[in-house]
């Protein structure tokens, strides 16, 4: 690696207010506000909109949206083509 291309790594603090989650990481983003965090020690805070602790894939809640009898509509408005085979 190529000395001093490359951003400073430290560890920084994301929090998700929707799930009401803190990580603490290692990342390269800065900023303004701190936070305290259990060990004592003041990080960086970042709020992001979505993290694992609240999307629906990771967390299991997400919804199936059912597209069966999606063909079966299309061949009731549009009848069933012939088949050239």
């Amino acid at each position: 690696m190529k000395v001093g291309i490359h951003p400073v790594s430290r560890p920084v603090v994301f929090r998700d207010r929707a799930a009401d989650a803190t990580f603490l990481t290692s990342s390269t983003a800065s900023s303004a506000t701190t936070i305290v965090w259990e060990d004592g020690n003041t990080y960086p805070l970042i709020d992001v909109e979505v993290s694992s602790a609240g999307h629906p894939f990771y967390t299991g809640t997400a919804r199936v949206v059912d597209s069966a009898g999606r063909v079966e509509r299309f061949e009731r408005r549009y009848g069933r083509t012939p088949s050239t085979a």
